[in-house]
């Protein structure tokens, strides 16, 4: 059985914060951080770290909006909405790449680790931390899930040497096809995968959500992931 808690980790600031362990079965695996939607580490986030812990990953999901609210957990309509985006908005992109790699930092020294490699998983927002995680927190492998506003980060093409995989819907209204385009281009090497599918197409507890995409997408991720970390 996979083990869970909530635990505390140093940020960029140097204060602390809390972040969601989920242990494999084993107790040992290769580090994954997965980021959250702007939605906080919610009950799906933390399924979803559970997911990757049962495939055998040391997965920890930190708490991204520390520094404006511990905990966020919003769900995804109503009044959440609203709130939702505007933690994401209250987020400064510097601070937001300390703390990436202050993240990184703390999960490769935690003795559940395996090897030195490091992979990233993230959706929506955290789609595009994993993206800086390639490109400030050298991580082994990043695994991109419907990321906004990657394509506007695109100048750290260069500085990027993991491997990288992109999963994307064509119905996606935020994230036009030209962005995926510019992604492909600055990126040749990269797994592109594009799903007849909407924004949050993985998540089971939103409207969105496509169950063939987010098999597909998964058992790619999960591929991805084995053959890099």
């Amino acid at each position: 059985m996979i083990s869970t808690q909530w635990i505390s980790i140093a940020n960029g600031a140097g204060a602390q914060t809390d972040a969601y362990l989920a242990l494999p079965p084993g107790g040992r695996g290769p580090a994954l951080l997965l980021f959250q939607e702007i939605f906080g580490v919610n009950r799906h986030i933390r399924a979803v770290a559970d997911q990757y812990a049962a495939a055998g990953y040391v997965v920890l999901a930190p708490d991204i909006f520390w520094a404006q609210e511990k905990r966020v957990e919003l769900g995804y309509e109503g009044e959440d909405l609203p709130r939702a985006y505007a933690f994401m908005n209250g987020c400064a992109q510097d601070p937001l790449i300390a703390d990436i790699q202050a993240y990184a930092a703390a999960l490769r020294a935690r003795p559940e680790i395996s090897g030195p490699r490091l992979g990233a998983v993230g959706y929506c927002m955290g789609g595009r931390m994993a993206y800086f995680a390639a490109a400030h927190a050298n991580a082994t492998a990043s695994v991109c899930y419907y990321g906004g506003r990657i394509q506007d980060n695109l100048q750290l093409a260069a500085q990027v040497k993991s491997a990288l995989q992109f999963h994307y819907g064509s119905k996606d209204g935020m994230i036009p096809p030209e962005a995926v385009d510019a992604v492909r281009a600055a990126h040749p090497n990269a797994d592109v995968n594009v799903y007849d599918a909407d924004h949050g197409f993985n998540c089971w507890d939103r409207g969105t959500f496509d169950a063939p995409a987010a098999r597909v997408a998964l058992a790619r991720s999960l591929e991805f992931l084995a053959e890099h970390l």
